[in-house]
């Protein structure tokens, strides 16, 4: 078994031109994810939306494994790690993110407890792979910490802070963040289309016994409805999760992580481009002291 410190040191090969570009491209398309949502759950309840979802990623996946004659798994353990990981990044986090928004918790509240998952993913990234973070990368840490929490305090107010959405957020949270870690520890090496068929299969048959026992499955088939529910799938599941796991591959999980910082930020600017929603120069000072905590946390 590979030591800790093999585990996490990133790779050593030339890094591909593209790799450059995959954090900016990664945050952009991630951000997008609490629009989609928003714009999807009024038509479908949160694991009936879900369940949808992967329905659509795993049958273009499978197509794109089978046209490409892509490899899958050669022992059952691998099959389980891939699962598992799927589980935790997709089931807890997605599921965690629509049932906060169906609470009612603010929006921003939302992005705010997910900005706090790169100091989490660091903590047990040094705990139980090995990493380390120089002084420079933990101040770069505290400075996204920061910059969160000034986007958040532009645009927050305590509306209905309901219990059940807080601890729906919360377990989004530990989902992403023990996701990423299995990810990086048990398959860092898998065929990203494969390995997504799996993923994706194994949280859609979880979320559908979920939808089954405690929802209606009623859905309006609306224009808005298909759109969120193509990018969700599309964009968010395949693109999205793919750059995430290239990069969880090819380099330290808790400099990866550190890319949440930027979610609520991009996000804000998001929704004052599409809905007209205030941009503060207090939310402009939180990017800006956001993006600069993310460039010392990557910087090799």
């Amino acid at each position: 078994m590979p030591s800790p410190a093999t585990v996490s040191a990133p790779s050593s090969s030339p890094s591909p031109p593209w790799i450059a570009a995959a954090p900016a491209a990664f945050v952009l398309l991630w951000s997008t994810g609490f629009i989609g949502s928003k714009y999807g759950i009024p038509y479908a309840e949160p694991f009936t939306l879900t369940v949808l979802r992967m329905m659509l990623v795993v049958t273009i996946l499978l197509v794109m494994s089978l046209a490409m004659r892509a490899p899958w798994p050669k022992n059952p353990l691998a099959v389980m790690h891939i699962a598992v990981a799927g589980l935790l990044v997709h089931a807890t986090y997605l599921s965690g993110v629509l049932y906060a928004i169906v609470h009612e918790l603010p929006l921003g509240f939302v992005a705010m407890i997910a900005g706090l998952q790169p100091v989490a993913t660091a903590v047990f990234a040094h705990l139980l792979l090995g990493e380390r973070l120089n002084a420079r990368q933990w101040f770069g840490m505290t400075l996204g910490v920061a910059g969160v929490a000034l986007v958040i305090a532009s645009k927050f107010s305590v509306g209905h802070m309901h219990g059940a959405g807080l601890a729906a957020a919360t377990l989004a949270l530990c989902g992403i963040t023990a996701g990423t870690l299995y990810q990086k520890r048990f398959c860092a090496t898998m065929d990203l289309r494969t390995g997504g068929v799996i993923q994706y299969s194994a949280t859609g048959i979880v979320l559908a016994v979920l939808a089954l026992l405690f929802e209606t499955r009623h859905i309006s088939w609306t224009p808005q409805f298909i759109g969120a529910l193509f990018w969700l799938a599309v964009v968010l599941s395949i693109g999205a999760i793919s750059l995430l796991y290239l990069m969880i591959r090819r380099g330290a999980a808790s400099q990866v992580a550190s890319l949440f910082f930027l979610t609520p930020a991009v996000t804000a600017v998001m929704a004052w481009i599409l809905f007209g929603e205030t941009l503060s120069m207090l939310a402009i000072a939180g990017l800006a002291v956001t993006a600069m905590g993310v460039a010392l946390v990557m910087r090799k």
